[in-house]
Formats: structure tokens, C-alpha cells, sequence
């Protein structure tokens, strides 16, 4: 009898593990009025580019103290969440918080995720253009097994890719302020005016192509150049492709 109803029950349903497109939004305040305004701020132009996307929140980055050192408030985490699905996400865990932190996040309704094991890397960066306070929002996505992750969407100021364990090509602009990052190579086939970042974990073979390179940053395998060393008119605003040679990276047009 045992016997029958382990097979009915395998039948009905399986446990298998599922590797999802996530997004993160790190939070750098615990302040949600200042919030609301960065939020509202960073995605007035593109509301529905989220599209009602599976969100984890992620307070690695929110500081304990205040300037003037005093503790930093608690997170009304009932309130984030109707303030992130404001913007068409769907919040469903939270990470790198401490426990008082998980226990409201918990009580909220929230699940509790770990932390990535190996983030990508990331260059030195020249100062940031926006306030320390707006959140940054990453969207973390598994390459398919073809090994290219394709954005077709624009991504505005604050908003970042990282096609972890692959390459990724973007058809849209890659707006200042945002960031295209892979393991493998950065395609961009539109204005390139954010930070690329190729060979996200040492990969020194990986490049970067972009039809419009006015880029901000570009980097392979954490050697970098900000826009603080103008771009040569031979590549300007034109189809180039960014290489290492030795620890050099260059720049070449592409004819």
C-alpha cells in the first residue's frame, strides 16, 4: 500500500531546484521617504521595466549609524514592500540585514535569502553621480545554457545587469550612470554611455563592443578607464571594441 502511494505522489509532483532572473535592490537607507524619492527619481522613465519581477532586498550595504553615529532606524519592511511594488516588483526576500533586521523582515512576510557567494568584482569608479542614498538596483541573471544573456530593454541611471557565467548583448542604450557587467564579453548594439564591464571574474580574452562607444567606465578583468581620459575621435561615438593587451586595455574602431 506504501508502495502505491509513493507512486501516486511522485505523479503529482516533483521538488527539483530553479535557477531564476533576480533582481536586488540595495539599500543605502533605511530613510523610505528618502527612498520613495530616488525610486521615483531613477524609474520615472521606464515604470514598467521591472514588469512585476521577483525583488530580494537586499542590506548589505546600509550603514548602522547615522553621522552622527546614532543607530540607524528599523525598516518598516509592510511599508518597502508596497513601496517596491509601487514599481511593478514583487518583494520576496531579504538579505544581508542583521536579526533584527530577518525577525521584522520575517514577521513582514518575507522569506530570508543568503548572500551570493563570489559577487562580481567591481573597478575603482570615479565619484558617484547620484546620492549616496539611492538604492541601486541589480538585476542578477543567470545565462541560458546558449551562454548569451540578451537585455533588450534600456537601462537608465542606477540599474545594473550582471550576466554571470556568460556573455550578454544589449540591443538598447546602456544610459550614464548604468552598468552591463559579464563573466564573458559586453556587446552593445546602441549608445554605450554607462560602465561596461567584461571578464567579470579574470577573464582577460573578454571584450567590449558597443556601435556608439561613449562610455563612462570600461573594464576587463579589473583594468579600467573612466571617461576622466577622454576617448579618441577615431572611436568616439562609433563602433569600437575594448581589449587587453598585457595589462594595457585598448580601444580600437571597427571599421
Amino acid at each position: 500500500m506504501a508502495d502505491v502511494s509513493a507512486a501516486r505522489t511522485k505523479a503529482v509532483f516533483e521538488f527539483k531546484s530553479a535557477t531564476l532572473p533576480l533582481i536586488a535592490v540595495i539599500l543605502k537607507t533605511s530613510d523610505l521617504d528618502v527612498l520613495a524619492e530616488a525610486l521615483d527619481a531613477q524609474l520615472a522613465d521606464s515604470p514598467d521595466f521591472f514588469e512585476q519581477e521577483p525583488v530580494v532586498i537586499d542590506l548589505s550595504q546600509l550603514p548602522e549609524h547615522d553621522e552622527e553615529g546614532e543607530a540607524t532606524a528599523q525598516i518598516d519592511f509592510a511599508a518597502l514592500r508596497s513601496l517596491l511594488a509601487r514599481h511593478q516588483t514583487q518583494p520576496i526576500a531579504v538579505r544581508g540585514g542583521n536579526d533584527a533586521h530577518n525577525a521584522a523582515a520575517r514577521a513582514a512576510g518575507l522569506s530570508l535569502a543568503a548572500m551570493p557567494a563570489a559577487p562580481a568584482p567591481r573597478p575603482p569608479a570615479p565619484p558617484a553621480e547620484a546620492p549616496a542614498e539611492a538604492p541601486q538596483i541589480v538585476r542578477e541573471v543567470p545565462v541560458p545554457a546558449n551562454g548569451t544573456l540578451l537585455i533588450d530593454k534600456p537601462l537608465r541611471s542606477g540599474q545594473q545587469v550582471y550576466a554571470r557565467g556568460g556573455d550578454v548583448v544589449v540591443t538598447a542604450v546602456v544610459s550614464f550612470g548604468a552598468e552591463v557587467i559579464a563573466d564573458g564579453n559586453v556587446h552593445v548594439y546602441a549608445p554605450l554611455r554607462g560602465k561596461a564591464i567584461a571578464g567579470a571574474r579574470g577573464n582577460t580574452e573578454a571584450r567590449i563592443f558597443s556601435t556608439c562607444m561613449e562610455a563612462q567606465l570600461v573594464a576587463i578583468a579589473g583594468i579600467y578607464r573612466t571617461n576622466e581620459v577622454p576617448l579618441p575621435d577615431a572611436v568616439l561615438g562609433k563602433s569600437a571594441q575594448v581589449r587587453l593587451d598585457g595589462k594595457k586595455l585598448v580601444i580600437d574602431a571597427i571599421a
